[in-house]
Order: structure tokens, then sequence, then C-alpha cells
């Protein structure tokens, strides 16, 4: 993970059995949003897993990490290719 360019990588842990989980956010993208973002982001979490919703839980959690990456570190087309094609 911290072998990412800019240090941006995350990591989403979730053991269901053993009722844990976790998000590590690499150095890069930490420092741009923070433990409070992480926390927010752990108690979204926790509260659909409570009402039996794993699914909407880590699907919305992943939506708010691609947000935060997309926000401070945007993707850089650095190739455009000119051909057309039908």
């Amino acid at each position: 993970m911290e072998e990412t360019e800019n240090r941006k990588g995350s990591l989403v842990y979730v053991a269901l059995k053993d009722k844990q989980l976790a998000i590590y956010g690499d150095e890069g993208i930490h420092l741009k949003i923070g433990d409070a973002h992480w926390n927010m982001s752990v108690a979204k979490m926790i509260s659909a897993f409570n009402k039996d919703d794993y699914a909407a839980g880590l699907a919305e959690c992943v939506r708010e990490i691609g947000q935060a990456l997309h926000e401070h570190f945007p993707y850089v087309i650095l190739f455009e290719s000119t051909d057309q094609h039908p």
C-alpha cells in the first residue's frame, strides 16, 4: 500500500465473523482527509452493519474513499489519442 503513487492507497478490512472492521489510509490520502473522515466512514459502516445492510455499508465507504481520491488526487490523462474510429 505504501508504494502507491503519492501514497494514496486505502484498505477497507471487514471480518464479519469476528465483527471487526478497519479502514487504513496511507500517508498521502490521510494527510488530505484526516482522522475525522475515516472515523465518520467507520461509524457509517457500523450503523449499516447493525441493520444487517452489509452491502450498502461497504459500498458507501468505498464510494466516499473514491470521492476523496477524485477530489485530492484527480486522474490526469497523459496521452490522448487523436485516432478517430467510427
